[in-house]
């Protein structure tokens, strides 16, 4: 489910030498390097990360456009549907255990007990039994894995002028949760020595779902200059669009919602922006700022020789811009060891092992030794960790609040439609708030937990990024909305069966002297028992219509009789007769 594989797997892909320029590049342009050497001095540096990987995770709210209320409920149930026809690039990742190597179930074993059962069971579902014959089979993991190999490399350039490196992608997955309208799409790409400068650069520049803004030439002030999806054989199967200003600029004024960059729009496809022209069967929309989340591990030399200026830049890397200024007085930078940091295994020493982790919510990084085995062991070490059982608890913690933006949007939605003078309006939301209500109890009892693990340094760094990004927070504002919500229909159910209570009261009371009246008169006030039937029938209907009409009359009157009631019922001493029946000769006339 979660992507288990040979790590052989993972570095197949062909070596891939390009010989197409990037368009618009000059003539005279550097040659794009091969995958398997992505050195490029593109600035004066001072550090080289010999080993360097990036993994982008990006939360995003999905909507199914199922017109019928059987395909919505389909469509809810399983949006990645849409996935599993033939002509899609994505495909399941599915565990293959009789194909996998030894090594590979190793790796597996490891990242499974990490986590506590019930992570697990949300992780992998449920656990399986040979000979299981009960009526409730184990249930399939409530998250689901897609991932597309048409996608080999990414080719970035980085500011104008500047040669483009070349990444080898190693994942480009999507992350669906069942009962959630929540997907979350990871890209992993990994280069090797890369000057410090650069490695900065590329974490601060690519990632970013839409320019922010332009210089006075027209170029991104913050994200990359370029950046190309490369397919194995060097063909671009997608291109960045930022010079392109005044189409971000009009959709922006004309739909009131950013622009997805082409290149991440391709990426995602056959899921299309909720509010772009592209036809789709499933939308999506951004539910945070077009920075992604972004993990990032760094091998070096020697990470001693980095300063504490050198880590809060890697750090706050989404923060603050390479090259400029650190405010010293700002609680970020201030407090940076102390807040976000784990040096556990950061031990100053030539012995090591010398490790820092650093995690601000918005990003992960893990930086240590080049030369260190168990650091680079893909297997059994740090890199290991980095790539599965820390990538998954940045998942978790970042899935957690995108769950919770969704439902926060949705309740807003839902007040936003309400007009309380429609009829239709107040059904539609009433039923939205109970959908929502229900959904939020089984996020609650199925994907929400505080802890995940029993060891001590992935449980601290899972509350120490659900912690920066105000996830306990969040989720009592939700909570406290929905039972707000919950309060509120039922004061309205009770509000209206109490309105319904008093015009049947009234009804009875004054079908009480109909009532009385008769059963004293007798029942052969009119004696046509010898009439023929056609007479009878006229005086049944005529009853019949004479009580129907005084009985919807009460009914319409209710209220104004109910007063009425009051009134008769009011003791004298309180109420004198003549003003009694001054109020009810002003009801009788109103």
């Amino acid at each position: 489910i979660l992507g288990w594989e040979t790590e052989e797997q993972t570095h197949e892909r062909p070596e891939m030498r390009p010989t197409q320029r990037m368009p618009n590049a000059p003539s005279e342009a550097v040659p794009t390097p091969a995958l398997a050497s992505t050195s490029a001095s593109v600035r004066p540096s001072g550090a080289t990360v010999r080993q360097f990987r990036q993994i982008l995770l990006w939360p995003l709210q999905i909507e199914s456009q199922a017109h019928t209320l059987a395909a919505r409920q389909q469509a809810w149930a399983k949006p990645w549907g849409v996935l599993e026809r033939e002509d899609c690039p994505w495909r399941r990742v599915e565990c293959a255990p009789a194909t996998d190597s030894l090594e590979s179930k190793e790796r597996q074993y490891k990242e499974f007990v990490t986590f506590l059962p019930y992570v697990q069971r949300f992780l992998y579902g449920e656990s399986r039994s040979p000979g299981h014959q009960g009526a409730d089979p184990p249930s399939d993991a409530p998250m689901q894995v897609f991932r597309r190999q048409d996608v080999a490399a990414l080719r970035i350039a980085l500011r104008p002028g500047e040669p483009p490196l070349v990444l080898p992608v190693d994942r480009v997955d999507l992350h669906f949760f069942v009962d959630l309208d929540v997907v979350v799409l990871k890209v992993e790409v990994h280069g090797e020595d890369l000057p410090w400068d650069t490695v900065l650069d590329l974490l601060h520049r690519h990632g970013r779902a839409y320019p922010s803004g332009w210089d006075a030439s027209g170029q991104g002030v913050h994200n990359a200059h370029r950046t190309e999806w490369l397919a194995a054989d060097g063909t671009v199967l997608a291109a960045s669009d930022a010079s392109d200003r005044q189409s971000y600029i009009d959709f922006v004024c004309e739909r009131r919602s950013p622009r997805i960059a082409a290149h991440w729009a391709f990426l995602l496809h056959p899921l299309v922006p909720a509010h772009g022209d592209d036809a789709g069967s499933l939308r999506y929309r951004v539910l945070e700022y077009h920075r992604m989340p972004v993990m990032a591990y760094l091998a070096l030399d020697d990470p001693r020789s980095l300063g504490r200026e050198e880590f809060i830049r890697l750090g706050l890397i989404n923060t603050f811009r390479p090259g400029d200024a650190l405010p010293r007085r700002d609680p970020a930078v201030a407090r940076f060891a102390s807040r976000y940091c784990d040096d556990r295994y950061w031990t100053e020493t030539d012995t090591g092992p010398n490790t820092r982790l650093i995690c601000t919510g918005s990003t992960l990084v893990v930086v240590g030794e080049a030369h260190s085995p168990y650091f680079g062991d893909a297997i059994r070490g740090v890199l290991s960790q980095f790539r599965h059982q820390f990538l998954l608890l940045f998942l978790i913690a970042h899935f957690h609040r995108a769950a919770l933006l969704v439902f926060e949007d949705k309740l807003v939605d839902a007040v936003n439609d309400l007009d309380i003078g429609d009829n239709r309006s107040q059904q539609r939301f009433r039923q939205r708030i109970r959908d929502n209500f229900e959904s939020f109890l089984r996020f609650t009892h199925r994907y929400w937990f505080h802890e995940l693990s029993e060891r001590a340094q992935m449980q601290g760094l899972f509350a120490r990024c659900a912690t920066h990004l105000g996830n306990e927070a969040k989720y009592r504002e939700v909570s406290d909305g929905m039972r707000d919500m919950s309060q509120y229909l039922d004061s309205d159910t009770q509000r209206r069966q109490s309105s319904t209570v008093v015009r049947l009261t009234v009804v009875t009371t004054f079908g009480l002297v109909a009532t009385t009246a008769t059963g004293f008169l007798g029942m052969n006030l009119i004696d046509e028992t010898a009439a023929p039937l056609a007479v009878k029938l006229a005086y049944f209907f005529v009853v019949l219509g004479v009580a129907a009409v005084s009985i919807l009359v009460t009914v319409a009157k209710s209220k104004a009789l109910s007063k009425v009631l009051e009134d008769l019922s009011e003791d004298g001493r309180i109420l004198p007769p003549r003003r009694k029946l001054r109020g009810i000769w002003k009801r009788r006339r109103t």
